[in-house]
């Protein structure tokens, strides 16, 4: 089974590939368009043949588009996190495009291998050399740096609103209501007005930034969404089934502490400070759909939303760090390295009857 980390992240390659696959097929019918009859690429006199292009160009742009993605996934998108979003295309569109005419070098000279009777290293390397510096070819990069910089521009508009985000308006599953079941928590920082007043604006803000960077991780490796920001709250959301599966809407929440507290260093020199949170759950139907016109968004409506901000609203009041509802109370089945303790009846804001609550704790982090 694919950890919920490893699934996003074959999610998010994928596309690449079929990016590259589709702009092949395209390359192939302008390529016969233009070549028409010829049976040989006039610039180096190699061999043309429609029939065989069409089945090995797509399948090298599919192995570029993979290659990519994994490099976009894996390793491009963290070194340069923090640059901006038109650096960040730029520099990284320069970088994939000076890959891809190697790679198209590399595929010559195995063309020339494959063509040539003769297996010199000037009768491989002359015609390579005689398309990489042929004027046509000027044509062919051109095509592949706008196919990168569109490939950029759809990794940087899916990390912005979400992979799951634009793949949903691409497909228009929320343009018409949807109902489903969904947990969600609301994650709230501790005394965030104080941490304010003390940082000053600026600083604060780059203090979340850091922050919500350093949660997020553990919201990729289980499986969550991040639904939305609300100044210093981070609501989280899993379809019901997803987030029940070996407890991962709670091991979540804990595994935020764990990475937060191995962040205190940072914090301390930085900011002088080590942020805290608090949070709760609850789960229920909602309803999720598109709106707006100016600007489109995918939201949420349902009690569940109201409920799960209610009860985050009495952690503080408890003194607990994560409290969820009865209802996920009872259908979660944690090992014995939690504690879970009701906290009693409470008449939650907005609901007429009173809901029992639960404090989860973990044995093996010390509540902050």
């Amino acid at each position: 089974m694919l950890s919920p980390k490893t699934k996003r992240n074959v999610v998010r390659v994928v596309p690449f590939g079929v990016l590259w696959f589709i702009f092949s097929l395209i390359y192939c019918v302008l390529e016969k368009g233009i070549l028409g009859d010829l049976d040989h690429y006039p610039s180096t006199g190699n061999e043309y043949n429609f029939a065989t292009n069409l089945l090995a160009i797509p399948a090298a742009g599919l192995m570029m588009g993979l290659i990519t993605g994994i490099l976009e996934i894996g390793y491009f998108s963290k070194w340069f996190i923090k640059k901006s979003f038109a650096r960040k295309i730029v520099l990284k569109s320069l970088l994939y495009l000076s890959i891809t005419i190697i790679f198209l070098f590399v595929l010559m000279l195995s063309n020339a291998l494959y063509t040539q009777s003769e297996h010199s290293f000037d009768s491989l390397l002359s015609p390579a050399w005689a398309f990489l510096t042929d004027y046509a070819v000027v044509g062919l990069i051109l095509y592949i740096a706008l196919l990168i910089l569109i490939t950029q521009f759809y990794a940087e508009f899916s990390q912005s609103i979400g992979p799951g985000t634009l793949s949903n308006f691409f497909l228009g599953k929320y343009h018409h209501p949807v109902e489903e079941e969904r947990i969600f928590m609301f994650l709230d920082m501790k005394s965030s007005t104080t941490i304010a007043e003390n940082l000053g604006h600026v600083r604060y803000f780059e203090m979340l930034k850091e922050y919500f960077f350093d949660l997020s991780g553990a919201v990729i490796d289980y499986g969550g969404t991040i639904y939305q920001y609300a100044g210093d709250e981070m609501i989280v959301s899993w379809k019901l089934k997803d987030g029940l599966k070996n407890n991962d809407c709670i091991e979540c929440f804990f595994a935020m502490k764990r990475a937060l507290k191995n962040q205190a260093e940072k914090y301390n020199s930085k900011f002088g400070i080590l942020p805290t949170f608090k949070a709760g759950l609850h789960f229920g139907m909602v309803t999720a759909g598109e709106i707006g016109s100016l600007k489109k968004e995918i939201i949420f409506t349902g009690d569940v939303l109201n409920t799960s901000a209610r009860i985050q609203g009495l952690c503080n009041h408890f003194d607990a760090v994560l409290l969820v509802s009865e209802d996920i109370a009872k259908i979660l089945q944690l090992p014995a390295t939690y504690a879970i303790r009701s906290v009693g009846e409470n008449q939650l804001k907005g609901r007429i009857k009173t809901m029992e609550i639960f404090s989860i704790s973990s044995s093996e982090i010390e509540p902050v």
